[in-house]
């Protein structure tokens, strides 16, 4: 048996302790995914299961708890399910987690417990191991990314170097007189875990203790995520450099920060090291005016720059009026009636797939004939349904690329002329036409229809109207219709990037400044020059010396807020 495979007894099921990492669910490791891939349970606090339910199976059960502050580790558990489909599944209250971790493994299920950070750094998670192992029930644990290391290296803080400092490791919660007093005698880096209304505390602490007043201190809140923010002082001067900032007093004051306390969380060396804060769009809340499908491999791309996508269709696809005209084309591949077939969208695909399903047809249908994708989205879309297109663009991923690279039609080689186009019904006529002009025969069939989206929810459509996006990208004049049509104009500080001079030119009719615009039409290209605009925006702040802050904070009534990066 390998190490990776997960023995379950019908009687005990089996448990995995699980670390979480500090918050960006790209950390955890590919012993984790694993892991999750394979649990018919998640046991974890809710921001947690929020980190690792993207990796679970579909239709997973979750158990979380709503924890009691007082006593930490305890709550109510509730069992929901990823998919969507919640529904009750008995689970009886009981005390603690250890509790409920082997109520969970019950009936040979294959149990992940997950924790923040590393499960050998938890509180509580050696108390569920032994509850594990006194009832024989077989565990393993999969080490995460401690918080307490984690954070600093996303905040640009090494905590050793060539010289190598001591470094200790403090929980502010539970540290004794006697903790305190032997990190304050060192002169080595301290990584403090605590909160952001005890941080001056803390400072006080080891003052206190001995350490000088002027000794560089950073402290980092939302460690790892999109939402850090870090702040370089002293252990004197944190107190008033969180109130300068108007961080405190807040109702927030009890999130959870690392604080590093050393020469090396120096405000000149972390201006350099500051790789993750000082991306091209580093917590930029950017709209994708697209389905979650559609703009997966975008929305990836922007988080790569350091951004917040978050995506609101605009369209919505049904099927044709009158479908008999695609179900005779279908029926036609199956027959032998087209040389080629030519996709121009993923929703295309879609279409053709589905009706594949109805027919009882499979990708071996189009054995024999030469099947074309418009781009690079379109070929994932048909290779995930098993077929490998013959053509893609070598060049521009449009209607006009595909043209550049299609053949004429040859009566010696080809032994049918004719070509099945599945489309939308408000496609242009640029691809049918310069088909016919090479020599072919096009059935052009609608496919499917788009038509516009229902709006938002009111939360996203006051955010687009006030300012509260830093960017939007338009990757056709109809999203920009149809975006304005349901949910309204984006405010005049969101910068408006487009993939080409015709999606600008509708921007500008429609009373939009158009501040980015793609080299080429792709929506790779697109999210390329929106990065290379941040880059040159915080340059320009920094040779200015004015804070970088973000479009959405120069908004009418937005905090301002002075950044350290």
């Amino acid at each position: 048996m390998s190490p990776t495979t997960f023995p379950a007894p019908p009687e005990h099921g089996h448990v995995t302790f699980l670390g979480a990492g500090p918050g960006d669910p790209g950390l955890l490791t590919l012993r984790a995914v694993e892991a999750l891939a394979n649990a018919d349970v998640l046991v974890a606090e809710q921001d947690v299961l929020d980190v690792v339910r993207t990796h679970a199976r579909q239709g997973v059960a979750e158990v979380h708890t709503e924890a009691d502050a007082s006593v930490p580790g305890t709550g109510t558990p509730q069992l929901t399910v990823v998919d969507g489909a919640s529904t009750p599944a008995g689970v009886p209250a009981m005390r603690d987690a250890a509790h409920l971790v082997m109520e969970a493994a019950r009936g040979g299920r294959r149990v992940v417990r997950a924790v923040s950070g590393d499960p050998g750094l938890d509180a509580y998670a050696a108390d569920e191991m032994l509850a594990c192992a006194s009832a024989g029930v077989p565990f393993e644990v999969v080490p995460g990314v401690a918080t307490a290391v984690g954070v600093p290296a996303y905040a640009g803080v090494p905590l050793r170097d060539a010289e190598g400092a001591d470094v200790r490791f403090v929980d502010a919660r539970t540290a004794t007189d006697r903790c305190w007093t032997e990190v304050g005698a060192s002169d080595g880096t301290v990584v403090v875990s605590t909160t952001l209304d005890s941080v001056a505390a803390a400072a006080g602490e080891l003052v206190s203790a001995g350490r000088k007043p002027d000794t560089p201190m950073t402290v980092t809140v939302g460690g790892t995520t999109t939402r850090q923010r870090t702040w370089t002082a002293t252990l004197g001067t944190i107190a008033q450099t969180l109130k300068q900032a108007k961080v405190l007093p807040s109702p927030e004051g009890a999130r959870p920060v690392i604080a590093v306390v050393g020469e090396r969380s120096a405000a000149a060396q972390r201006d350099r090291l500051a790789w993750f804060e000082s991306k091209p769009l580093f917590g930029w809340k950017v709209l994708v005016p697209r389905t979650k499908e559609q703009a997966a491999s975008l929305s990836d791309q922007l988080r790569s720059y350091g951004a917040v996508p978050h995506e609101v269709p605009t369209i919505a696809v049904e099927p044709p009026r009158t479908p008999q005209q695609m179900e005779r084309a279908v029926k036609g591949l199956v027959t032998g009636r087209y040389e080629w077939i030519a996709f121009t969208s993923v929703n295309a695909v879609k279409a053709v797939r589905e009706k594949f399903e109805e027919y009882g047809l499979d990708a071996r249908a189009f054995a024999g004939i030469k099947v074309a994708a418009v781009g690079e989205q379109t070929a994932n879309a048909l290779i995930a349904f098993g077929v490998k297109p013959d053509l893609v663009p070598s060049g521009e991923q449009s209607a006009a690329g595909l043209l550049e690279d299609w053949p004429p039609y040859d009566p010696v080689f080809d032994p049918i002329d004719r070509v099945f186009l599945p489309r939308a019904d408000i496609a242009t006529e640029t691809l049918v036409a310069g088909l016919i002009e090479l020599g072919w025969e096009v059935d052009d069939v609608t496919a499917y229809r788009t038509v516009r989206a229902s709006p938002p929810p009111a939360e996203t459509r006051e955010a687009i109207k006030g300012g509260g996006f830093d960017a939007v990208l338009f990757t056709s004049s109809s999203t920009v219709r149809n975006l304005v049509g349901i949910a309204g104009k984006p405010h005049n500080v969101t910068v408006i990037a487009c993939i080409g001079p015709a999606t600008a030119k509708t921007a500008e009719e429609h009373g939009l400044r158009v501040d980015v615009m793609a080299p080429e039409p792709s929506v790779h290209k697109l999210a390329e020059a929106l990065a290379d605009f941040g880059t040159r925006r915080r340059a320009a702040a920094l040779d200015a010396g004015d804070p970088v802050t973000r479009p959405s904070e120069r908004r009418p009534g937005a905090r301002r807020r002075r950044s350290t990066t």
